[in-house]
């Protein structure tokens, strides 16, 4: 089980939390302009790097509020947490 700090309310289980995918994924400047392939990769396509990843997290049973924290892939470790 991940501990994971959320930056409202402490550490808790990771039951708690809602996994929210890759963080700082940018929306398509212009989305009407993209075709249905471009769309699919925005969409579904993410990194899966081995070593530390920006995920985005949801405090879902606690304040419900999105945050953003750096976990190894390697070890499941949860190395910070940021607004």
């Amino acid at each position: 089980m991940l501990l994971i700090d959320c930056p409202w309310c402490g550490p808790r289980n990771e039951d708690e939390f809602h996994y929210g995918g890759q963080a700082h994924v940018a929306y398509p400047a212009e989305p009407a302009a993209l075709t249905d392939e471009e769309w699919g990769r925005y969409l579904f396509v993410r990194d899966n790097p081995k070593g530390p990843f920006a995920e985005r997290w949801c405090h879902s049973s606690g304040c419900r509020r999105w945050f953003n924290a750096v976990r190894d892939t390697r070890t499941n470790e949860v190395l910070r947490v940021y607004r």
